[in-house]
């Protein structure tokens, strides 16, 4: 079977207007963003005193925060490149986090994860019988997907966990948790690990910033969070450097090009939807793996958050990492950091409000231009007028962070083409 294969493009040659090409994000580009933020945030920690936006301890959390979110965010990459909307990741992460809960505390965090992957995956399965075979809306199915595995993890959770007299009651289960599971298998690079903190501890410049961060990867790292780091490397070849990639993607772009090229769409897109719950039930798992125990609600809407991810990453697996990876930072700084650390970020979305505002004008965007800069005042007066945030929006600001990030990518966001639409095989004859 030829592997050449594309969505269909209108070659007509007539009434075709020159598209303005998109700058691309190259890796000299990306390398330049990453040297920029951090020469932004030990200036922010030098001007604000806030020694913790660089340290080790921040970003380890930050890590934690951000795997599960990337791994729902992945989730929802792998179904969408296939063209089936994913609004179940919450439920499928859910049913993760309950499977991993009832496997763990008797065999182990290993077979915790194993057993989250298939949890999610079963929600997968059922979401592709729901949209591919009978055709419901995508986001009907994705809907009643989180209602379902919100009131069957509730149901089995008193069922297995609650029961008087059970094994799992004995050993500290209820009707809202698991019993407590061993650890998970952690790492650290000796010797390495020791310098690092030595070098961020002195807080120079820069060079202790980098330390921190740098740090932060060969220290307690767990083995499940080097598991998911293979598996965003593992989805980039697959989807874009294979042959099963190729024609996964074409089942987005165009499924009835792909059918007259030979591609079973039907199994392709059941596919994906298998492995997008799976990845967000090791997602679920994983939260569940943290801190030893199953507990209702403990996804918290990171499926969604997930979600998000994929939006502003733009159906990519970088993309996906970077949405992940400032989401688990902004989790992290307003538990470790309080009110005093969310304050300090707000002399940086100022002068982030500043540059958007040169480069909008740049670009002739005059009123989007005024706002910008409006609000870069107005942050920065709030920021001289007081020395701490409240709580309440400390609890938010990870949230925040997000909406902001989603409204500013908007613009340049590309969906796969027949997402969300409804294929038959055959319709195109």
């Amino acid at each position: 079977m030829s592997t050449n294969l594309t969505a269909p493009v209108d070659q007509s040659p007539h009434h075709h207007k020159p598209k303005t090409r998109r700058a691309k994000l190259s890796y000299p580009k990306v390398l330049l963003i990453i040297s920029g933020s951090l020469i932004l945030l030990s200036l922010l920690r030098i001007v604000t005193g806030a020694n913790n936006l660089t340290e080790s301890g921040q970003y380890t959390a930050a890590l934690n925060a951000a795997v599960p979110i990337g791994l729902a965010g992945l989730g929802g990459l792998w179904s969408e490149r296939s063209g089936v909307i994913n609004i179940g990741l919450e439920g499928m992460m859910m049913l993760g986090a309950f499977s991993a809960g009832a496997v763990g505390w008797q065999h182990g965090p290993w077979a915790a994860a194993l057993a989250g992957v298939l949890g999610g995956a079963l929600g997968g399965l059922l979401h592709a019988v729901a949209t591919v075979t009978f055709g419901v809306d995508h986001i009907i199915s994705g809907v009643a997907i989180n209602i379902m595995a919100l009131g069957l993890t509730q149901f089995l959770a008193k069922l297995w966990f609650g029961a008087d007299g059970s094994a799992a009651s004995a050993a500290g289960g209820n009707d809202k948790q698991s019993p407590p599971m061993p650890d998970m298998p952690t790492f650290t690079v000796p010797g390495l690990s020791d310098w690092l903190y030595s070098i961020e501890q002195h807080h120079w410049f820069l060079v202790s910033d980098v330390a921190g961060i740098a740090g932060s990867l060969v220290t307690n790292v767990s083995w499940l969070t080097v598991v998911t780091a293979v598996i965003f490397v593992l989805t980039f070849f697959i989807l874009w450097r294979s042959a099963f990639g190729l024609r996964l993607r074409s089942c987005g772009e165009g499924p009835i090009a792909a059918e007259s090229l030979g591609v079973n769409v039907y199994r392709y897109k059941y596919a994906a939807v298998a492995v997008s719950g799976a990845l967000a039930g090791l997602g679920g798992a994983f939260l569940a793996i943290y801190v030893h125990i199953y507990q209702d609600g403990q996804t918290g809407g990171r499926g969604y958050i997930g979600l998000a991810t994929m939006i502003f990453g733009n159906w990519r697996p970088g993309g996906v990492a970077m949405g992940a990876g400032l989401f688990g930072f902004m989790d992290a700084l307003q538990l470790r950091g309080g009110g005093p650390t969310v304050h300090a970020l707000l002399l940086l979305l100022a002068v982030l409000l500043v540059g958007l505002a040169v480069w909008k004008l740049r670009g002739g965007q005059r009123p989007q231009a005024v706002i910008s800069l409006v609000a870069a005042v107005l942050l920065a007066v709030w920021y001289a007028t007081s020395d701490t945030v409240p709580l309440e929006i400390v609890g938010v600001a990870p949230y925040i962070a997000t909406l902001l990030v989603l409204s500013l990518a908007a613009q340049r966001l590309r969906p796969p083409k027949a997402i969300g639409k409804i294929y038959r095989r055959g319709q195109g004859k």
